[in-house]
């Protein structure tokens, strides 16, 4: 097998992931903690922040179906997944993060529902995404680690 071929694929798809504005530099940073004593550092963390933002998306629609409307219960659970998108890295889905709490703000309700749809959609998306440069890395093995994409 091609190993250096792996990382250039890897290294192109992140590249990608950064030109497409799914992830920025703190991505980078969270690989920069892999070391040789935990070489799968960045894929568990962001395993852990999908476990944790679907948990937080799920409760984001149920308290979305309730009434009467609650935007303060609603920015609350949005500022959570904002959090979490802002530790990994993940750029487009912060932002659509920023805009639901923004009609929350507002009291805009139907701009809130198509914000969330917007906030799943890109939190389906990225997982697919970044599932399958993990996967690259790990064909590739441990030299396919971090490297910065070239800006």
């Amino acid at each position: 097998m091609d190993y250096s071929n792996l990382r250039r694929q890897a290294a192109s798809m992140k590249k990608s992931l950064f030109d497409q504005g799914y992830l920025d530099e703190q991505f980078c940073q969270v690989e920069d903690l892999q070391d040789e004593a935990s070489p799968n550092f960045a894929e568990e963390v962001v395993t852990l922040f999908f476990k944790d933002s679907a948990r937080l998306i799920s409760n984001i629609e149920q308290a979305l179906e309730k009434y009467p409307k609650d935007f303060n219960k609603w920015d609350a659970y949005m500022q959570q997944l904002k959090g979490s998108c802002s530790s990994i890295g993940a750029s487009r889905m912060k932002s659509e993060c920023m805009s639901f709490r923004d009609y929350c703000g507002q009291g805009n309700i139907e701009g809130c529902m198509k914000s969330f749809q917007k906030v799943k959609r890109e939190h389906g998306v990225l997982r697919q995404k970044l599932e399958a440069y993990f996967q690259l890395l790990r064909q590739a093995g441990p030299a396919g680690a971090a490297t910065r994409p070239a800006m």
